[in-house]
């Protein structure tokens, strides 16, 4: 199953930015054509690690804590995910074995190397960088 929450919740950061206010949880389930209890969950994350904040009360809702240009697409994916970015799984059918152990650890350091480069490249995108981007394309 592909998991689609660093998009869907950078898609909502970079609309907040864009809207300058806050959003609630019912008008950024209408965004993403969800449930408003899937969103407080998965903003509840973000806010987790000081990404986001909320606001109680009529006039409440969801809003940005830091600057747009000091939040990146690493933040989110760290704040989202507490596992690797890849889900390739090694084999653990015959731990005796020496070509199993080869390939696993040919299979890990691989992986390990792609997402030091993924997670790098994710620190240099902000939430502002996104908006600019994504005004050029309007």
């Amino acid at each position: 199953m592909r998991d689609t929450r660093l998009a869907r919740m950078m898609h909502v950061l970079v609309h907040m930015h864009l809207l300058g206010g806050t959003e609630t949880s019912e008008t950024i389930a209408k965004m993403l054509n969800t449930n408003p209890v899937v969103v407080r969950r998965t903003m509840g994350l973000l806010k987790a690690k000081g990404l986001v904040g909320s606001i109680g009360g009529r006039s409440g809702g969801w809003r940005l804590e830091k600057p747009a240009d000091a939040v990146t697409v690493r933040d989110v994916q760290e704040a989202l995910h507490d596992r690797s970015v890849f889900h390739i799984a090694i084999s653990g059918d015959h731990p005796n074995c020496p070509v199993e152990r080869t390939v696993n650890q040919l299979l890990q350091h691989a992986m390990a190397k792609a997402e030091a480069t993924l997670l790098e490249q994710f620190g240099h995108v902000t939430v502002a960088e996104l908006a600019s981007a994504a005004r050029g394309l309007g």
